[in-house]
């Protein structure tokens, strides 16, 4: 009789807890937190080298072959997407508040050009995430803290007739966030939606 309940608590929901908690308490909490590693493919290893490639490029001198010799050429290089006229219209009039008198010389010029002015863009992202805090809570949904950090650089070169126009760069160099978030219910706040939506 001893055995058999001996047997039921094996395989009992109290049973898994406790071997958790030894798992827990052998192999230490941060080294079951989940962890994530997103990176584009690229050929620079920070944004610094990737700004130092686009400072070498020269509006009104640069060519595409030139590109081509940076790394910077979409049929060779990975995560550059080739934009037709029509794409570069939706980069720099986003809505019907902007119009083409806004916009700098040399892009006007480029769009007014139609089929010979195109563009590369160059969209890079490094980001790593690790969830830290308490794990108990963390896994129970009460509580969830995410430490981000990387960088991400955005790069637009636009061209006409071969050779670069104008460029323009953004990003962040430095990406150090903390996301935090609280569920008070834990699991049962899933609950709350079902709930809602139940007909009596």
């Amino acid at each position: 009789m001893l055995f058999k309940s001996f047997r039921f608590m094996k395989n009992s929901p109290l049973m898994c807890l406790l071997y958790l908690a030894l798992a827990v308490l052998a192999t230490g909490c941060k080294a079951l937190f989940p962890s994530e590693d997103r990176r584009t493919v690229n050929q620079w290893k920070n944004f610094d080298d990737t700004q130092l490639a686009f400072e070498k490029i020269i509006p009104h001198q640069t060519s595409t072959e030139d590109l081509k010799k940076m790394g910077l050429d979409p049929h060779s290089s990975p995560n550059i997407q080739l934009l037709t006229y029509l794409d570069v219209i939706n980069r720099f009039i986003p809505n019907q508040s902007i119009t083409k008198d806004d916009l700098p010389p040399d892009i006007k010029s480029c769009l007014e050009s139609k089929d010979c002015c195109q563009a590369y863009e160059l969209k890079l992202e490094v980001a790593k995430s690790k969830r830290e805090g308490n794990l108990i809570l963390d896994m129970f949904n009460f509580k969830k803290k995410t430490k981000i950090t990387g960088w991400n650089f955005k790069g637009l070169i636009v061209i006409k007739d071969n050779v670069v126009s104008y460029k323009l760069v953004s990003g962040e160099p430095i990406v150090d966030r903390l996301d935090k978030k609280v569920r008070p219910l834990g699991p049962l706040q899933e609950l709350d939606g079902f709930i809602t939506h139940m007909r009596f």
